[in-house]
This record gives structure tokens, sequence and C-alpha cells, in this order.
């Protein structure tokens, strides 16, 4: 290779290196590192940021829903709800929740009680909901992969006859499947203007995005990443949160643009929070996190 080839190839990967390192600055806050907020889980789950910017999130083998809140103070919200996975808030302020004990979906009030919104699909019971996401319009969508808990006490074996995602209607009366073609989906977000919907194949290691039809189907299937997610958010530009080694984030056009390094086994979930919303809150194995970024997220 001659010494021209050489430095042709070194500046171009400078330049790359350089836009890339812009690009991570520019969403996260100068100077911010990941800080360590509280540890000792057994592994945490499900961050949900409500109207105010507290953060609620599972510690799912501790059957427990804690707070953190904009004044910086954990608290225990509540306790035995169905083995919590996934968290998010409703318009009305309620807290759903993938409540994987019975395989249930659940809507959580702020007092702490509960009503069951899903028990079944066409009269089985569900493989275990594992994430979730609410539409502007209060249809909710969720995935369903299967991964048995030794809570259990009925067969660890599928209950239907795959591992699918499901659309719930706003009137809480029609739950159907609507993507049934994933080995494993888990993590689940939409944008804030209810248009696309994007969802991790875990297993397959791959990250897809969808039209949202008005009736709540799904359309246009395209790969938006070459990389799974066990949970996922999204900012206020578009850009998508994923999770599993630390944090990785891409822009709107699936282009990688930043990871975030994080010092636990696994990073299960991500979500904004704070009262400028400029906190992105990381619950990773026995620990929850928070770095401070220069972009917003949505409630």
């Amino acid at each position: 290779m001659s010494r021209t080839v050489s430095l042709v190839i070194l500046l171009a990967f400078i330049d790359n290196f350089m836009a890339y390192c812009q690009e991570n600055k520019s969403i996260i806050a100068p100077g911010a590192q990941v800080e360590k907020l509280a540890e000792d889980f057994r592994f945490t789950e499900g961050p949900a940021v409500d109207s105010a910017g507290n953060i609620y999130f599972t510690d799912q083998p501790g059957d427990l829903i804690l707070k953190w809140s904009v004044d910086d103070k954990l608290s225990t919200f509540a306790t035995g709800m169905g083995r919590a996975n996934g968290l998010y808030f409703d318009r009305a302020g309620n807290l759903l929740s993938c409540s994987d004990l019975d395989n249930e979906l659940w809507q959580i009030d702020m007092n702490g009680s509960h009503t069951v919104l899903v028990t079944d699909y066409e009269g089985k019971k569900l493989n275990g909901p594992n994430d979730l996401w609410v539409c502007p319009d209060g249809g909710l969508y969720f995935t369903d992969p299967l991964y048995p808990r030794d809570y259990w006490t009925r067969s660890p074996e599928m209950q239907q006859a795959g591992e699918r995602v499901y659309y719930l209607s706003p009137d809480r009366k029609r739950l159907v499947t609507v993507a049934d073609d994933l080995e494993k989906p888990n993590g689940i977000i939409g944008t804030p203007d209810g248009k696309c919907l994007y969802v991790a194949d875990i297993k397959a290691n791959k990250t897809y995005v969808y039209e949202i039809r008005p009736d709540g189907s799904l359309a246009g299937k395209k790969l938006f990443a070459p990389l799974g997610s066990d949970g996922m958010t999204i900012d206020g530009e578009g850009h998508v949160y994923l999770t599993g080694r630390g944090v990785t984030v891409f822009d709107p056009e699936g282009v990688k643009i930043a990871h975030i390094p994080v010092e636990a086994n696994w990073t299960a979930n991500v979500c904004f929070g704070g009262r400028d919303m400029k906190s992105l809150f990381i619950t990773a194995s026995q620990y929850l996190y928070r770095i401070r970024m220069q972009v917003a997220g949505v409630r």
C-alpha cells in the first residue's frame, strides 16, 4: 500500500471518528458521566416517567415497583404487582404494567390499586407480556415473548402459537395480533405523533420500524438497526435508544450515533425523566443509573 493511499485512509478514518464524536457530544451534556443512583436490587427493569418527571421502575424478582423522584429520593411505590416488568403511563396518569406472574396486563392507579386489562388471548394465557407503549390516542402495543420464570406455577411451555406483538384498542375491548413474524419481540417504543412503531427482535438481534395504521394495525415493516434490544426509548429529536450492552443510540434513519457504556452485566431498559426531561435513566442488573443529556425525552 502506498504512502498516499495510507494517508487517504487515515484522514477518512479521522473524519469519520470526529463526526461520530461530535454527534455523540451533541446528545450528551458536556462533561456528563453515567451516575449510579441506587443499587442492591435483584434485577431492575421497566422505567416509566409520570407527568412530573418522576421515574417508576421495577425490581421484578423482588416483585417491587419503585420510584425515583425529581427530588432525588428513592421510595417503594407498591409491592405485589404481579411481578411487574415493563411499565408505561397512560394519559390519565395510570401506570400500565406487563405483569407476568399470571401473564397479564395491568392498570395501576396512584393508590396502588390495580385492574387487570388483559388476561388471555383467544382463550389461552399469554406467554409473558414484557414491554409496552401507549399511543397518543390511548391504544397500546405490547410484546409477548416467552421467558420461563422460576416463580410460575403453570407449565413453562409456550402458551400461544408464537411470540407476538399485540394491540389493545383505546376502549380496551379489542385485542389483536399485529406482528407474528418475529423470533422474540422484546423492546418496543413509538414516535410521539403515533405514526411509527419500533420493535426489537432480541433473538434475531434486529430492530424493525413499522407504519401505524388508523385501526392500530401495522404495515411497511423495515429493518431499522442491525441490533436487538431489551428495552427502548426515544427522544424529542427522534433518536432511538436501544439497550443490552450499555445504551446504543441511532438517529431517525437508523445510523448509529452514540454508545453509552454502563458498568453492569446487562442493561435492561432506559427512559427519559426529570423536571426538564433531560435526564436519561438506565435500569441495569442490580442498579439504577442516570446521565444528563442535551436532548429531551418525550412523555
